[in-house]
């Protein structure tokens, strides 16, 4: 096995193993991948492995069609779908798949996020997506190619920047989520689960909850994201 690769396994083993330590996971479900754009490869989670079990050399090198570069061990099955979004969208340094309760329900019920509250706008002005489900000409295809193409035609339809909103759900299906970096694709991970509890027990409270009024919305954003952000240090 290369040397070469060391940190992009390091970087991929320390943000695979946030997941569990998050909650975020079970037994093997899940998966982060880490990118290196510059040489247009990345390292992501071998298929099946426990969490307890892994470590940073079992870490698989992939490029950006799919295929092993470097590694004992199979890649995730997820493994397509990584590599289609970073060779479609330029942006992401990672990206996070996971199964996790209540975003995952969200999935299941085939239903968009609705923005609630500021917890929610402190990240996002926009309903979380859930892309419909795959048709079955897709299914019988390659899945994990098409729960790629999935993503995107569902950003593409609505006139989504995936810039701007780093989370979606895949309808029946779960989470996914990416960021300029491990970082800040584990981070949106964890605020999309937190997003979707919070937005199941409103609904609990209140079925008729009334979404987050606009000018909440822009203020809970821009302070955060705006020009003249002024949250944190």
């Amino acid at each position: 096995m290369s040397t070469q690769y060391i940190a992009l396994r390091e970087a991929c083993y320390e943000a695979n193993m946030q997941l569990p330590a998050l909650g975020l996971v079970i037994f093997t479900f899940g998966n982060v991948s880490v990118a290196d754009r510059k040489n247009k490869m990345f390292a992501i989670k071998p298929s099946g492995v426990p969490y307890a079990e892994l470590t940073p050399e079992k870490m698989v090198i992939v490029d950006f069609e799919g295929n092993t570069i470097d590694g004992k061990l199979r890649p995730s099955s997820d493994t397509l779908t990584h590599a289609v979004l970073y060779k479609h969208w330029e942006h992401p340094g990672a990206i996070v798949h996971t199964h996790s309760t209540y975003a995952t329900a969200w999935a299941q019920a085939q239903r968009d996020i609705p923005l609630y509250g500021t917890t929610h706008a402190d990240h996002t002005i926009a309903d979380i997506p859930c892309a419909p489900p795959m048709e079955d000409n897709m299914i019988k295809g390659n899945y994990e190619e098409a729960t790629a193409h999935q993503i995107i035609n569902c950003f593409m339809e609505r006139g989504l920047d995936p810039v701007n909103l780093e989370m979606m759900l895949v309808g029946n299906h779960a989470p996914f989520c990416w960021g300029k970096d491990a970082g800040k694709a584990v981070y949106n991970a964890a605020v999309l689960e937190n997003i979707a509890q919070l937005a199941w027990l409103t609904e609990q409270i209140n079925p008729k909850a009334p979404r987050l009024k606009e000018a909440l919305v822009n203020k809970h954003f821009e302070r955060k994201h705006g020009p003249g952000s002024y949250y944190g240090q």
